[in-house]
């Protein structure tokens, strides 16, 4: 009878077994790489009343060629040369390194049977957190080694009793498994079976793709996907703008090779990124990963499920990315191993991981939420359209509704005083125009409606201040101020956006400088060295002193506001880490002036703003508050 035993000692598998794996899913990928390595076509991923199981149609492991001795072999590095690093078939580069992941159905059972068929030899054992002593296995007759779905060759994985199970819906089964397995196609399907019921996966690209509302992708292996995203009407005239193919990226790396030498490399990054058309109705069903995130791939396996909270500013539309890059670099052959001890993540200190983290955090993820803004801007151009064209029309009845009333007012007093030959008092004079005044100012209840339609706030700024005029904004929303009031040109939300293709100048023009209502805007100036080199900066400043316009100044150091700005005037300090770049902070006088700020601005156009304390409180979650070094 065959004999099986693991060369690994029977206590670490004690400890790791329950411990490698936090997630069904995660131990699912392994499997499906383990297939894959095989050079499966198929997997089956069945789940049963009291098992899941995992068939795969690859070559299936021979007892007698050694296949079996060699897969017992517990953290066997598989790739030690580039010659190692294909399949059997040639046709494939391997997924595994470290050969650890045959452990992973050890997280979701105590004893898992490994059943598996070469050339019509069958072999099967129990796969245990308990070996017996010296590490031998319990076999599994070859009566026993059944498979549901293959025949004369292939695996079978059967995790009995499983601590965690599958998602309850088969949609959602297949969307998680699309996040950590994305590699599928006409030669490689994932089928997901429960009962009577069955699916499966064969097309990644059209499963997420026809999600979206931007793309990016990278490398010309990807670029298909562009054909994949719809584009609505509102943006159909601007698609090469908001779907874009690329030439994948390359970064030089410069670290020290398994022989102690060191080289410079070229990190090259494919994939994709993206944004969603809408979050609605993901969350009810989709609970087993987030919805937004980054992924890190290499030789097509997963190598890191998120790095969003790594790269992202917890900005409001960083909810709709998505994105799946992959790095072949970080699984060379001939480079230490990055992987953490869990396999769900990568060395943090890295120069390779450090070099794609910064890429992503200064370069994609901030151009997929631009373009993302863009996109946002088109499809409510229309609705702002309309509105704007209403409210110019109200402009236009209040201008009439004021000629007439002047028109009418000054003839009412001139009928009057010709009436009565002009022999009255400065007394009779004044109470003759208060009458004609009161006759006619039913006209101009319109500008009421006016006044209602227009924003309230300006935030004025160059784009590299961006960071702190956001704060302002959260400031204002926290505050109760409606994101309808504010006009906030780099806004994330396009609320506080004026229509895509306007200039904020023609706005400012058409409702504050050419009406006839004389209500202002109240502008916060976000100033610093930028300043000096924006010229729509420069140009809003001069506006505000034109048009005598209530304004509050918020500067970073060192720069010094100055006239036609009231310079006078107390104005907010913050602090940043390089004159034109890098992170803010604020001392604690600093944040409590920027509270006491936006409170009076809520006081002059009468919101309800919050108490001192809650706000300074509030502004701690948006910016560090620290005292002078």
């Amino acid at each position: 009878m065959k004999e099986y035993q693991l060369n690994v000692d029977g206590r670490i598998l004690e400890l790791l077994g329950p411990n490698l794996y936090t997630n069904i899913y995660y131990v699912l990928a392994e499997l499906i790489a383990n297939a894959y390595d095989a050079d499966a076509k198929n997997v089956y991923i069945i789940s049963n009343k009291d098992d899941i199981r995992v068939e795969d149609d690859g070559h299936g492991m021979s007892y007698k060629a050694g296949d079996i001795t060699k897969y017992l072999n517990v953290a066997g590095v598989s790739r030690t040369t580039e010659a190692d690093s294909l399949t059997k078939s040639g046709t494939r580069r391997k997924m595994g390194r470290k050969g650890v992941g045959k452990l992973a159905a050890l997280s979701v059972s105590e004893d898992v049977d490994v059943l598996t068929i070469a050339n019509g030899e069958k072999s099967g054992f129990v796969l245990s957190r308990h070996p017996e002593n010296d590490n031998r296995l319990k076999a599994i007759s070859e009566e026993n080694v059944v498979f549901e779905r293959i025949n004369n060759h292939g695996s079978a994985i059967i995790m009995r009793h499983p601590q965690y199970r599958l998602h309850t819906t088969l949609y959602a089964v297949k969307r998680n498994l699309l996040k950590v397995f994305p590699l599928v196609n006409a030669n490689f399907k994932i089928h997901i079976i429960r009962g009577n019921e069955t699916t499966t996966i064969e097309d990644f690209d059209r499963s997420i793709m026809g999600e979206l509302s931007t793309l990016i992708t990278l490398g010309e292996n990807f670029a298909s996907l562009c054909d994949l995203v719809p584009v609505s009407d509102e943006s159909r005239k601007r698609k090469s703008e908001l779907v874009i193919a690329r030439e994948k990226k390359n970064l030089p790396v410069t670290m020290k090779a398994n022989d102690g030498v060191e080289h410079q490399y070229s990190l090259e990054v494919t994939g994709w990124i993206g944004t969603y058309l809408t979050t609605r109705g993901r969350k009810a069903e989709m609970t087993d990963f987030p919805d937004n995130f980054i992924s890190l791939f290499a030789n097509e396996k997963l190598g890191e499920f998120n790095i969003l909270p790594i790269v992202g500013q917890n900005k409001l539309t960083e909810v709709f990315v998505i994105g799946q890059l992959h790095v072949d670099l970080f699984e060379l052959t001939e480079l230490p191993d990055m992987a953490l001890s869990n396999r769900q993540g990568y060395k943090s200190d890295d120069p390779r991981y450090v070099a794609l983290i910064d890429y992503v955090r200064k370069e994609l993820l901030v151009e997929i939420l631009r373009i993302r803004e863009l996109w946002a801007d088109l499809k409510a151009k229309k609705k702002k359209v309309a509105k704007e064209t209403e409210q110019l029309k109200d402009e236009a009845r209040l201008r009439e509704a004021i000629d007439t009333f002047r028109r009418h007012a000054s003839e009412d007093v001139a009928n009057t005083l010709t009436a009565r030959r002009a022999d009255m008092n400065r007394e009779e004079i004044e109470a003759a125009v208060l009458q004609s005044i009161n006759a006619m100012s039913l006209d101009l209840g319109l500008k009421n409606k006016v006044d209602a339609q227009k924003k309230k706030i300006l935030i004025s700024q160059t784009y590299k201040d961006k960071p702190l005029a956001d704060i302002l904004h959260q400031m204002l929303l926290f505050n109760n101020i409606s994101p309808e009031d504010i006009l906030y040109t780099n806004c994330d939300d396009e609320i506080c956006r004026v229509p895509e293709g306007e200039a904020v100048y023609d706005y400012l023009r058409k409702f504050f400088v050419e009406s006839y209502s004389t209500q202002k805007i109240f502008v916060l100036f976000v100033t610093s060295e930028n300043t000096k080199s924006s010229w729509g900066a420069i140009t809003e400043v001069g506006a505000a002193w034109i048009t005598k316009v209530d304004h509050k100044i918020f500067n970073v150091h060192p720069f010094r506001p100055e006239h036609p700005l009231d310079d006078n005037a107390q104005w907010q300090t913050t602090n940043r880490e390089e004159p034109t770049k890098g992170e803010l902070w604020m001392t604690p006088m600093g944040a409590d002036i920027l509270c006491q700020k936006i409170e009076a601005v809520c006081n002059a156009l009468g919101y309800a703003n919050k108490s001192r304390t809650k706000n300074k409180a509030y502004l701690t979650t948006l910016v560090v508050i620290r005292n002078e070094s």
